[in-house]
């Protein structure tokens, strides 16, 4: 059974017609024991950093997701919230992965904030992008990003290169939305699910 994390933050429907496409039946819960006894947990988000890490420790969530130890994939403010700090309301985050969040500072006039449309996966690593024989086109929305790190496993460039997606050990991450990535992103999906 794949779950996804149903918590205070946008996207989760985006996530679950996305799976549906590929034909998987999701089971959205915020449910401890059921997140626990899942195969596989997709973590999404569209939110802010502060207010959803708040509310992750209000519920407890964030405790259960950290201990976790089937394959997991957040996605956007998921992958964030996976790092150890954001700037985004100066949050404590769930620290899985060893890292802060940074905000985008412009460097020019044509930088806009946020990163949003279509940008390239550049130098990819795993099983995750299972079958990328050449840098792919995915979709991006944020004004927070991960510096390039020892969990980088896609890199991007906007105004500085950064990650577009992380992993360690049990867990991997995006920055981009794989659900909005067209025939890419799908595949993506399909590699963490068969993972």
């Amino acid at each position: 059974m794949i779950a996804v994390v149903k918590y205070n933050a946008g996207n989760i429907r985006s996530v679950d017609y996305a799976l549906k496409r590929l034909g998987v039946e999701a089971m959205i819960t915020a449910d401890k024991k059921e997140l626990m006894a899942a195969d596989k947990v997709i973590f999404p988000g569209v939110g802010e950093a502060e207010t959803t890490m708040n509310h992750l420790r209000e519920t407890g969530l964030d405790e259960v997701i950290k201990n976790l130890c089937q394959p997991v994939f957040g996605i956007c403010v998921g992958m964030q919230l996976m790092c150890r700090h954001s700037e985004e309301g100066n949050a404590d985050c769930m620290g899985i992965f060893d890292v802060d969040v940074k905000r985008f500072i412009p460097e020019n006039q044509s930088d806009k904030v946020p990163h949003m449309g279509w940008n390239t996966l550049l130098d990819t690593k795993t099983n995750l992008f299972k079958g990328f024989t050449r840098e792919e086109f995915v979709y991006f929305v944020h004004s927070y990003y991960v510096p390039s790190n020892e969990y980088t496993i896609a890199d991007t460039n906007y105004i500085l290169p950064f990650s577009a997606a992380l992993h360690k050990d049990n867990f991997y991450a995006t920055q981009f939305h794989p659900e909005k990535s067209g025939a890419v992103g799908e595949r993506i999906l399909r590699n963490f699910l068969e993972l």
